[in-house]
């Protein structure tokens, strides 16, 4: 559905995106990932035409993409913009008319979409008197209301408490089902491992790893063990010092280790059976969170917990 070939794009002296290769198939949620300034969002801009490649191709539906394509996409940019001083009713009708809808069809999808998000008593409100989370679901709907063949979602849940965020997650998932294709860019890993059927994780502008999450996942194999344990965690310190194990997460009454130097999972369950009463012990690959910071470095990362 979606083709970018060996696309370039720098800003002065500064190179944003270098030789960038990606492949999006109809019905599938892809997941672009990165650090801050890794260029996420300059790719994102060129797919939309808000910018143009200084070199390569972007391919959208089996053709150079075009203006008259640009209709088929939906953008939700992460940086939110509204007309603040416009009702919700006259500024989703704005939106859905740039892309092409009639007024009567927009209303009936207007009503339809605001009734799911629980907008529709707001309407005649003027989005400056909306809350910030009603105002991004607002949005969202501006996005989904021409019903896209493709979805271009940055940071969809930045900002969202957890049951909007839940509700954005059960629409994405259903217009998957309808057969929609959604590209989005997010930090917050969970999502990614719950939602994307394949990844991108792109560093200082490149394509650095590829492929089905699944995959990728399976290709780091499963040297992770994760605890859960009623009592002491004393056998967590030795077993770093000695070099056995690496933590990788960590709470009063549980914690997840990566093995390391030869460690079997029988040495950890041993030596934590000394001192707690274990409760869970689950050997497993390790997280999309972890891969990321292999991959670009901890320092470079800048993940939130």
């Amino acid at each position: 559905m979606l083709k970018l070939v060996s696309v370039t794009k720098s800003y002065a002296d500064k190179v944003a995106v270098k030789n960038l290769s990606l492949e999006l198939h109809k019905g599938e949620i892809f997941g672009i990932l990165g650090p801050n300034g890794a260029g996420k969002t300059s790719t994102i801009r060129m797919i939309c035409g808000i910018t143009i490649p200084d070199k390569g191709s972007i391919e959208f539906l089996g053709k150079p993409m075009n203006d008259t394509l640009q209709r088929h996409i939906g953008y939700l940019p992460e940086e939110r913009g509204l007309y603040k001083k416009m009702t919700v009713v006259d500024l989703l009708m704005y939106f859905a008319e740039l892309k092409g809808l009639s007024r009567a069809d927009a209303k009936t999808r207007i009503e339809s979409w605001t009734k799911r998000f629980e907008a529709d008593k707001w309407l005649k409100k003027k989005i400056e008197e909306l809350s910030k989370g009603m105002q991004q679901k607002v949005q969202f709907i501006s996005v989904v209301l021409h019903e896209p063949d493709l979805l271009i979602l940055d940071e969809p849940f930045s900002g969202l408490d957890p049951i909007n965020s839940d509700l954005i997650m059960d629409v994405i998932l259903e217009l998957k089902a309808a057969g929609k294709t959604i590209l989005f860019s997010t930090h917050r890993m969970e999502q990614v491992e719950k939602l994307c059927d394949s990844i991108a994780l792109i560093n200082n502008g490149e394509n650095v790893l590829s492929g089905r999450v699944r995959d990728v996942k399976k290709s780091y194999g499963k040297n992770y063990v994760q605890l859960e344990f009623d009592g002491s965690d004393a056998f967590i310190q030795p077993l770093v010092a000695q070099g056995k194990v690496e933590v990788s997460d960590r709470s009063p009454k549980s914690v997840e280790l990566k093995l390391l130097n030869g460690t079997t999972p029988r040495d950890v369950l041993s030596s934590a059976a000394n001192v707690a009463e274990i409760t869970r012990f689950e050997l497993s690959e390790p997280t999309l969170k972890e891969i990321f910071i292999m991959r670009v470095g901890e320092t470079n990362a800048l993940l939130p917990n």
